[in-house]
């Protein structure tokens, strides 16, 4: 899944022309909850949408802080999301003897409920808008003075809210400045993992099927969230629909979508198709073919790198759909009129252009700054050349001994009191880690970093040495011991005393080249963040004077609510069904990757209701961090988990095609139907129907 639309073409042009606000023409949007566009649903299904409805959905919706979605579906703490999304637990909790990628896993008790090192779940709980403070904290500045003033307030906000750590509080950017809100969320680190299937049918029809429909996969996960050692009783949760979903039926999507790009200047998306898609897309290939090759060497090597190989396959196909929608002609000429439609608004009011006329050129300029930063930025500062978890320990306590110290709002924004609870886990987590996979991500990126930058750049010489990219990730990974939680725990509380006096090469190794990513860190913010921050909100201020927030905003990860209908389409002349079944899955499996069923599967078909929907589309308006995402009906109660869309839902990142966007997912009768003749998950069937205990 990747990320979500947010408005059409006419619609934004309209919208930027038209004297007053019209009511969305599709079923596009990713709104905030507290701007949710009752009429329009109303209007359209003839449905009341109700404050207190929308408390219920917000409050029974949940996010994954690693990117991802969910939905609390008991009264104990149940989450269900994603397999994809909780497949780093997966993999962690997995061992040589007992791989749960392979074999699925269901806690037939609460005491077989396994503990996932890393998983954080958030629950949103209040929306403040701050946008008077943040504006009055930038009031007449400009570059870097604005933009460290807007993270110092942000940092103070945040800390104010979290009551000493008891609330997660993010302050969310929306409409690119036009708004800033204060997000309270209550935070779950205790997550244990309750159920998932073999990969073989959370994956079925893998890179192929990917992006694509009909599908047949059953990609779910089940967790439940802990306080002080038992289940948290969350009583906001969604029901559950044994029948799900009828054809046509109107559908809603809680979620956070993960961001999007549809508010860009044509400057911003031109960069985009010219510089960074290109760049990502060579690289993600190249690591496609690291990791392939890895996991040829052998069972265990397949094992560990498997689950990473899929999200890299899955980025590939993602970002070349979005690449291809940037290369569409069609695209960029109507981003192109609908930017001179409102610079020719501005323009033709003296007192606006003024305040606003400039802001373009300057993200302009902004943006030639930040492919000329480009690289150094990417290999010195964001990690390109240093791809390995165990560098990452390292730098995370390099930097945390540095940081923390610092009043919170002179901090870098990722160790801010409110966000240090997240490194913490992070870097207390008792993960494993997997040396041999760790030696070949890292002598790859050092290449690379060699490479890019070329032989003779000093920060090369500076990491390499006399060394080899290969010979050099061989020592390191040999000799650090940072793979131990122990060790980590000791450096994180013993702080710069600690750190400093450490030997360990990789530690080393981050104080070593820490001065040249901060440097690079500093320019970049001052020559490409800043000026984008700053003239993007006044963008976006020149559009809010005209229609104030009746446009929903970019993607920002923070929790929206879409709306739609379960419906098909047409492709080619063909009428595409909105509905597989199982027996559709049974037709369409070979019995070779990756369209091979697992065992399980098998062995229960004739126990099994052929005809059960299997998954669905939709026209709700998704993209990626949607993932877990339920699909919910007008009695809030669950009727399908959302896992993807389909290959033209990729250009959503850039706009919304009402005739052809569809978001895929799994049917809430499917999951019955197999936790039950499948899996014998009479426990958990129970804990979603505690009314049908007994079956239907």
């Amino acid at each position: 899944m990747r990320r979500l639309a947010a408005i059409t073409f006419c619609a934004l042009v309209a919208l930027l022309l038209a004297p007053t606000s019209p009511a969305p023409r599709a079923d596009e949007g990713m709104w905030t909850f507290d701007n949710f566009p009752k009429k329009a649903v109303k209007d359209k299904y003839g449905f009341d949408v109700t404050n207190e409805w929308l408390d219920h959905v917000r409050l029974s919706s949940a996010r994954l802080a690693g990117g991802c979605s969910g939905s609390f579906v008991s009264g104990d703490g149940l989450v269900m999301t994603n397999y994809h999304c909780a497949v780093d637990c997966v993999q962690q909790v997995s061992t040589e003897k007992e791989d749960y990628g392979v074999t699925g896993y269901y806690a037939k008790s609460e005491a077989k409920e396994i503990s996932c090192p890393e998983i954080e779940v958030n629950q949103l709980l209040a929306i403040d808008d701050i946008t008077s403070k943040i504006n009055a904290a930038t009031k007449d500045l400009a570059g870097p003075e604005f933009n460290k003033a807007q993270k110092a307030e942000m940092s103070r906000l945040e800390k104010g809210c979290s009551e000493e750590n008891k609330y997660r509080c993010d302050a969310v950017t929306l409409y690119h400045g036009g708004l800033y809100h204060l997000y309270r969320y209550k935070t779950y680190r205790d997550v244990h993992l309750v159920f998932v299937p073999e990969r073989d049918i959370a994956f079925f029809g893998g890179d192929p099927d990917n992006f694509n429909f009909p599908r047949y996969d059953m990609d779910v996960a089940f967790l439940r969230v802990y306080e002080n050692g038992k289940p948290a009783k969350t009583a906001e949760h969604f029901s559950w629909s044994a029948a799900g979903a009828k054809d046509g039926e109107a559908v809603f999507v809680p979620g956070n979508p993960g961001g999007t790009d549809r508010l860009l200047t044509i400057a911003q998306l031109e960069y985009s198709r010219d510089v960074s898609y290109p760049a990502f897309l060579i690289r993600q290939s190249e690591i496609r073919g690291i990791l392939t090759q890895f996991g040829k060497l052998g069972p265990e090597q397949k094992r560990i790198s498997q689950d990473e190989l899929l999200g890299v396959e899955n980025a590939l196909k993602a970002l070349r759909g979005e690449f291809q929608a940037l290369l569409n002609r069609k695209l960029m000429e109507g981003k192109a009129a609908t930017e001179k439609a409102l610079r020719d608004k501005v323009a033709a009011d003296p007192e606006k252009q003024k305040k606003y006329g400039s802001a373009w050129d300057e993200i302009a300029k902004a943006e030639e700054a930040k492919a000329r930063l480009r690289k150094a930025y990417a290999y010195k500062e964001r990690g390109s050349g240093l791809s390995s978890d165990l560098y990452t320990y390292a730098r995370i306590l390099v930097r945390g001994a540095a940081e923390r110290p610092k009043p919170n709002s002179d901090r870098l924004r990722e160790y801010r009191d409110s966000a240090l609870p997240s490194v913490e886990q992070r870097i207390l987590s008792k993960a494993p880690i997997h040396k041999d996979l760790e030696q070949v991500t890292l002598e790859f990126s050092l290449t690379k970093l060699r490479e890019d930058l070329g032989a003779d750049d000093p920060f090369v010489k500076k990491v390499l040495g006399m060394e080899s990219p290969e010979s050099l990730s061989h020592a390191l990974i040999t000799g650090t011991k940072l793979d131990d939680p122990e060790l980590r725990k000791k450096l994180w509380e013993g702080g710069a005393k600690e750190v400093d006096a450490s030997d360990d090469p990789m530690i080393k190794l981050a104080r070593l080249v820490d001065p040249e990513g901060r440097a690079v860190r500093k320019s970049y913010e001052d020559e490409v963040e800043a000026p984008e921050k700053v003239n993007s909100e006044l963008i976006a201020k020149a559009i809010s004077e005209d229609q104030g927030t009746s446009v929903y905003p970019d993607a920002t990860f923070t929790p929206r609510l879409s709306f739609g209908a379960v419906k098909g389409w047409e492709e080619d002349g063909k009428a595409i069904s909105p509905f597989t079944t199982i027996g559709g899955l049974f037709d369409r499996a070979t019995g070779k990757e990756p369209f091979a069923l697992p065992e399980s599967w098998i062995k229960a078909k004739k126990n099994l209701k052929q005809e059960t929907p299997m998954n669905l589309s939709n026209d709700t308006d998704i993209i990626g961090g949607n993932s877990g995402s339920p699909i919910i009906n007008r009695q809030a109660e669950i009727v399908g988990l959302i896992f993807d869309g389909n290959i033209h839902s990729l250009g959503g990142n850039f706009w919304f095609d009402e005739k052809l966007n569809r978001a895929v997912g799994v049917h809430s009768a499917l999951l019955l139907e197999a936790l039950r003749g499948v899996y014998g998950a009479d426990r958990l069937v129970k804990e979603l129907r505690p009314d049908k205990a007994g079956g239907e």
